[in-house]
């Protein structure tokens, strides 16, 4: 039998100073009635060179299988998913998909902000060629599974980033399509429908359908997948059973630098610290103490964005410890500047030992542009626990909270 994926030789290119906007015909259409002599002319923008988004990418998925794809930022994970999704074309190779495919790649993708929700789940379903009776079978469980029965008939433009998520996946999970692509987009949903949306794609897999997953989580991808490729500047690994591959993807993290550039805003971020310390260098914090961690940015300072940045700590593959964010939590706001550094200091309560991932999240004038990358890891040191003397290490718990006991007699 042949495989439901099948990607031979799979590259894409991309030019740096050159808008490439994606194919739709709406931005054609738009482009030759606004300014045809310019779309005849061509875009004679300097070429600043050129990069290979994704080179020479082979794999086979067999149906039913679940494939964890796991990398940095930047490395080509979404690119590979956008050409699989047909939103953007390879620049050389193929790449075969045997099957409808539902795609969930960024927060509102695939919606009509003007539409209501219920217009939209209809919209998918025809884009999907199901008929609007084959979508009325489905609908009352994709509004269920969803939770959002209450703004159905809303536009989409006025739901949180939350509520797209949940609808999008619902819709992608309950539609019939054969492969299902998902990219990170789990992470802006609330822990107990990151659960139900986790159950809900193992059961897709054992119905036959297949999923390609990307996520920064690996504790997500080890629960979900058996296998999975590492993407590296554009190339991709073996397809290897998934325990192997993380702990090839977490030896190779500790000898990278912890930086982002971001080319399309000439943004970077660096010097990511923890009180003071490089995060390479993998600092050890103490519980019940200050704890201080900075991002440092510079740019061409032709442009301002407004800016915010969330950490959050996580319990290597386990779980989501503590999540801070200056603009959405905290309301402060920074436009940036050619250069800049924002800190964040916090009392660290009295976690359990060990190592944490520090992990950010980069907005830029409201849109996520970063998603979950590692900065690297700490270690937060083994300390005795309140009165008892005893290591955090011997108690059934993540977090110890300070508590006032009163007993009478």
């Amino acid at each position: 039998m042949k495989p439901i994926i099948e990607i031979n030789k799979l590259s894409k290119k991309y030019k740096y100073g050159v808008s490439q906007p994606y194919y739709s015909l709406r931005d054609s259409l738009t482009n030759w009635i606004t300014d045809p002599v310019k779309v005849l002319a061509g875009n004679k923008k300097t070429d600043m060179g050129q990069f290979w988004a994704l080179k020479d990418i082979d794999l086979n998925v067999k149906e039913g299988e679940i494939v964890g794809i796991i990398g940095r930022n930047g490395a080509g994970k979404t690119t590979l998913l956008k050409v699989l999704s047909r939103i953007t074309p390879p620049t050389e190779g193929k790449a075969v998909l045997r099957g409808r495919v539902a795609s969930l790649l960024e927060v509102g993708t695939g919606f009509h902000p003007e539409l209501t929700g219920r217009e939209n789940i209809f919209l998918n379903g025809a884009i999907l060629g199901m008929s609007r009776v084959e979508v009325r079978k489905k609908f009352d469980d994709i509004v269920d599974f969803a939770e959002i029965e209450r703004f159905l008939d809303t536009p989409v433009k006025r739901y949180s980033s939350g509520m797209h998520m949940r609808l999008a996946f619902a819709v992608a999970a309950h539609l019939e399509a054969e492969i299902l692509l998902i990219d990170e987009v789990l992470s802006v949903g609330d822990t107990a429908f990151q659960q139900k949306s986790l159950g809900k794609m193992e059961n897709i897999s054992q119905s036959g359908r297949t999923i390609l997953f990307v996520s920064h989580n690996l504790g997500m991808v080890k629960k979900l997948c058996l296998k999975g490729i590492i993407i590296k500047d554009g190339r991709s690994s073996k397809l290897t059973a998934i325990d192997e591959l993380i702990n090839t993807y977490q030896q190779s993290r500790q000898t990278s630098s912890a930086s982002i550039r971001l080319n399309r805003y000439n943004l970077e971020f660096i010097n990511f610290r923890v009180n003071g310390i490089s995060v390479k260098d993998e600092p050890e914090v103490f519980p019940e103490s200050q704890m201080e961690i900075t991002a440092e940015y510079k740019g061409s300072g032709n442009k301002s964005y407004d800016l915010c940045l969330s950490f959050a700590l996580r319990k290597k593959e386990d779980y989501t410890l503590m999540y801070y964010s200056h603009n959405h939590l905290e309301n402060v706001r920074h436009m940036t500047e050619k250069k800049g550094s924002i800190s964040l200091r916090f009392h660290l309560p009295h976690v359990s030992p060990g190592k944490y991932t520090l992990e950010t999240q980069i907005w830029l004038d409201g849109n996520l542009v970063t998603d979950g990358f590692e900065m690297g890891d700490l270690t937060v040191v083994s300390a005795p626990a309140f009165a008892s003397h005893k290591s955090f290490a011997n108690f059934p718990a993540h977090l110890l909270i300070p508590s006032l006991w009163r007993i009478r007699k």
